[in-house]
């Protein structure tokens, strides 16, 4: 017997805003039924396992995440400024071999941006 990944789900302050933002950055949409508690983006029914659920903690985020986010542009000047004005907060960019910049959402969850 196995199991297969579902989705995944972070904590955030306010589950619905923390899930418009990411349906927004992914081209997705929030699913139905979304509140300050408990709120998910749609999966991609081509993408098993690409539910992202929100659930409301009362504590902010402290530390560094455990786990993040690449996502990947080829247009990246673009994006980094379509992120931003969506909420996100640029906190470092490298161009070392690898193209990337680290962000922050509006929750604070971490994740990355990679030029193509």
């Amino acid at each position: 017997m196995s199991s297969i990944v579902f989705g995944i789900t972070f904590d955030a302050r306010d589950a619905k805003a923390a899930a418009t933002f990411w349906a927004s950055a992914l081209g997705r949409n929030v699913a139905d039924g979304a509140t300050e508690t408990a709120a998910a983006v749609e999966a991609d029914p081509a993408i098993s396992g690409s539910r992202i659920g929100f659930r409301q903690v009362p504590e902010d985020k402290t530390v560094k995440n455990r786990m993040h986010f690449d996502l990947v542009t080829g247009e990246f000047d673009a994006e980094v400024g379509r992120l931003t004005s969506l909420g996100a907060t640029k906190l470092n960019e490298v161009n070392s071999g690898l193209h990337y910049a680290t962000f922050a959402d509006p929750d604070g969850n971490e994740f990355d941006l990679i030029a193509r």
